[in-house]
């Protein structure tokens, strides 16, 4: 979806288009308050909810020659509506001006919807629509409570009110002899107060406007992409630390000779960082990457001394062990040497996401943080289970 409003906004700018979407609940009148303003029957109205289920644009020809297109999206509040209702976010997200619509004082969900979009740097026009079933004093009051409801997020010459399809009107007359007829008058829309307000925005800020949703949108789109591909690499990252993490516990627990599996184990920590930082599209050499495993293992060292006095005992355990009391032993070693490698390959993944940078905190603060997080007895846990099961199988 992001490509698609990439495509598009590139051709909004390309054409220099002023897009005006327009946004509200089922039924307040947001199709026809379109069609009133082109002059025609454009956009599907229907007494039904949820007649419009997609977005849908025409080019405003009372304006200019094209240039500036109103666009129709679907209710905010529509039964079984959340995917519609999420396209009509995203038309909102692309918009350059928003004709809020409402057709009596607001509801909470109007309110907090608004209140979303000028978070956004939307620049909204609170419409309210169908005012000919109100008193001139009532839509007085209305328009008024708006006013109050909205402070701070649109400005009182922005709340507007409008008359997109008034009723049809029955009209009784009487003829010379007494006899009475009906016949059906269809009143004019009335938006000239909208359409105004519109022009004169347009004229003034429209282009800057366009501009300046541009560079929005486009920020988001980057976010969002960004964001993307930041899980990818995480994802892909905890591949590559839970395979180092069981090879160097598989490692350490299957290998007989005392002290030399400690040797192999930080090479292959090392060798961990190196590929993490090709992840992250970080590359380190091999020597930066031994480097920041001894920054790793200075915090690790300060922070849980006896997880590293405990393996090294394990090691000197093997000489002496025979038969299953060798097998359990390692088992443990290399389940402590697997959480070892996974809290370097996590710490190590925290330093590369922020762009080789431990931070204000610096190394300390991070490994604290990541240490804190983590449900070590879990982690040992599964791993000693894994490493047994994979020792067994070899036996």
């Amino acid at each position: 979806m992001e490509y698609q409003g990439i495509q598009e906004l590139l051709d909004k700018i390309e054409n220099n288009e002023i897009h005006i979407a327009v946004m509200g609940r089922v039924s307040v009148g947001k199709s026809s308050l379109l069609n009133a303003m082109l002059g025609s029957r454009v956009f599907s109205t229907s007494p039904l909810h949820g007649e419009t289920r997609k977005v849908d644009r025409s080019a405003w020809q009372s304006y200019d020659s094209g240039g500036v297109f109103l666009i129709d999206t679907p209710g905010l509040d529509e039964a079984d509506g959340l995917q519609r209702e999420q396209l009509a976010i995203e038309a909102a997200a692309q918009a350059d001006l928003i004709l809020f619509v409402v057709d009596g004082d607001l509801t909470q969900s109007e309110l907090d919807s608004m209140k979303i979009l000028h978070r956004q740097s939307s620049i909204i026009l609170l419409v309210l629509n169908k005012v000919d079933r109100y008193s001139p004093d009532e839509r007085q009051q209305l328009l008024q409570s708006l006013a109050t409801h909205t402070a701070g997020i649109i400005s009182d010459e922005n709340i507007l009110s409008s008359s997109a399809a008034p009723p049809v009107q029955s009209i009784i007359t009487v003829d010379k002899t007494g006899i009475e007829s009906k016949t059906l008058r269809e009143p004019e829309p009335d938006v000239s107060a909208l359409t105004t307000r519109l022009w004169q925005i347009i004229e003034q800020d429209g282009r800057s406007l366009a501009a300046l949703n541009a560079s929005l949108f486009a920020a988001h789109v980057t976010d969002k992409v960004s964001a993307k591909i930041l899980q990818t690499r995480r994802g892909l990252a905890e591949k590559v630390i839970h395979y180092y993490s069981i090879a160097k516990g598989i490692g350490v627990a299957a290998n007989p000779i005392p002290l030399a599996d400690l040797a192999a184990a930080a090479a292959l920590d090392s060798a961990l960082v190196y590929h993490l930082s090709r992840v992250y599209d970080l590359p380190m050499s091999r020597r930066e990457s031994g480097r920041l495993v001894a920054a790793i293992f200075a915090q690790l060292a300060a922070l849980m001394g006896a997880i590293w006095t405990v393996h090294l005992a394990s090691s000197l355990l093997k000489l002496g062990s025979g038969g299953l009391s060798t097998v359990l032993t390692a088992t443990s070693q290399g389940a402590i040497a697997y959480y070892g490698t996974y809290l370097v390959g996590q710490i190590a993944e925290r330093y590369l996401e922020k762009g080789k940078s431990w931070g204000e905190g610096g190394p300390k603060q991070v490994t604290e943080e990541i240490m804190a997080n983590i449900d070590k007895d879990s982690i040992i846990e599964s791993a000693r289970e894994d490493i047994l099961m994979r020792i067994k199988g070899k036996v």
